[in-house]
C-alpha cells in the first residue's frame, strides 16, 4: 500500500511560476489527489515581495475554480522569506492565522503546523499547542508540527493536551530527521517526509541553470562520496532482478520513504507536469515489484 501523497509548493513564486504552478494543480487533480501542503514563508527565496507568494497562487487556483474538497496543510510561524530564525508562535498570533487561513480557503484547510520552532521552553510549547487545540475544537482544523528542535519538549508539553500531529521532517538518502523525532512516536501522530531528492541531487552532476538544486545553493561537495556509493551500486541494483530500473534521485527517495514503515506519507517537491507523472509511474512499481534490497542498502 502507497503512502499518503500531498503535492509540494515550496517552489511557487520562484523557480515555478504562477502558470505552471496552475498546471500542476491540473494534473494533481486529475490523478485523482487532494492534499497540498504550502507555509506562508513560500517559496524561501529571500526576496520580500515574494513572501506568501505561495500561498496566493493557491488561493487564486482555488477561487477559480469554486474548489471545496482539497486537504490543505498550512505551516505558520516564520515572519519573513529570508531564511532567517525570526518566528512569531504566540497563542494569539495563531488563533488569528488560523481564523485567517480558514475565511481565505475554507473547507479546503484541513491542517496548520507550527512551523521553524527552535524553542525548549515548555510553558511556552504548551501555550502554542493550547491554540492549535482552540482551533481543532472550534473550526476543526487539525494541528501539526514541521521543522522543530526540540521534538522531546513538544512530547513533554503535549502530555496532557493529548492531540495527535501531522507532523512534516526531512528524510533522504543523505540525511534523516526520522530518529529526531522519536519522542513523537506513537500517540496517533503521523510523519511525512519532504525533501525526498534532498533539494534537487542529480546523480550525474548535470543540473542545468535555474535548477531547484542551484538557486537554492546546493553544493555536492559533501555527498560526493555517498553520490559514488550510489553510482556504483546502480548497475547491481538494475540488473539483479526482473523489475523497472533504478534511474534517478527521484526513484532512490520514493524507495527510501516508502519502504520506510514509520513515515504515513510524502511531500512531493515537483516542478512540472512531466515530474509529477514520472513520480507516480516510479510509485507504481513499487507497488508491483520488490525494491526491498535496494532500500536496505541505503
Amino acid at each position: 500500500m502507497l503512502p499518503s501523497l500531498v503535492l509540494g509548493t515550496a517552489q511557487w513564486g520562484w523557480t515555478v511560476p504562477r502558470a505552471e504552478a496552475f498546471r500542476l494543480l491540473d494534473a494533481w487533480l486529475q490523478a485523482g489527489f487532494r492534499a497540498v501542503d504550502s507555509a506562508t514563508n513560500y517559496p524561501i527565496n529571500r526576496n520580500p515581495a515574494d513572501f506568501m507568494a505561495a500561498e496566493k497562487i493557491l488561493e487564486a487556483y482555488i477561487r477559480a475554480h469554486g474548489l471545496r474538497e482539497l486537504d490543505i496543510t498550512m505551516k505558520v510561524g516564520s515572519m519573513n522569506n529570508l531564511r532567517t530564525p525570526e518566528v512569531n508562535l504566540a497563542p494569539s498570533f495563531l488563533l488569528m492565522m488560523g481564523e485567517e487561513y480558514h475565511r481565505r480557503f475554507g473547507a479546503n484547510l484541513r491542517t496548520m503546523m507550527l512551523h521553524w520552532d527552535n524553542r525548549s521552553d515548555e510553558a511556552g510549547i504548551r501555550a502554542s499547542l493550547e491554540a492549535l487545540a482552540l482551533l481543532q475544537q472550534e473550526a476543526g482544523i487539525l494541528p501539526g508540527l514541521s521543522g522543530i528542535a526540540h521534538p522531546d519538549a513538544y512530547a513533554r508539553a503535549n502530555e496532557s493536551l493529548g492531540l495527535s500531529f501531522d507532523i512534516q521532517l526531512k528524510h533522504n538518502v543523505f540525511q534523516s530527521d526520522l530518529s529526531r523525532y522519536a519522542p513523537l512516536q506513537g500517540q496517533g501522530n503521523r510523519f511525512f517526509a519532504y525533501g525526498l531528492n534532498a533539494g534537487g541531487v542529480k546523480l550525474e552532476d548535470d543540473y542545468e541553470t535555474g535548477s531547484t538544486f542551484l538557486v537554492r545553493g546546493g553544493q555536492t561537495e559533501q555527498i560526493q562520496e555517498r553520490l559514488q556509493q550510489i553510482r556504483q551500486l546502480l548497475p547491481g541494483w538494475n540488473t539483479a532482478f526482473v523489475r523497472p530500473p533504478v534511474k534517478t534521485m527521484n526513484h532512490l527517495g520514493l524507495i527510501y520513504a516508502v519502504l520506510n514503515k514509520d513515515l504515513h506519507g510524502l511531500i512531493l517537491g515537483v516542478s512540472s507536469v512531466a515530474q509529477i507523472l514520472e513520480t507516480l509511474d516510479f510509485l507504481r512499481n513499487l507497488e508491483t515489484f520488490d525494491y526491498s534490497d535496494v532500500w536496505k542498502k541505503l
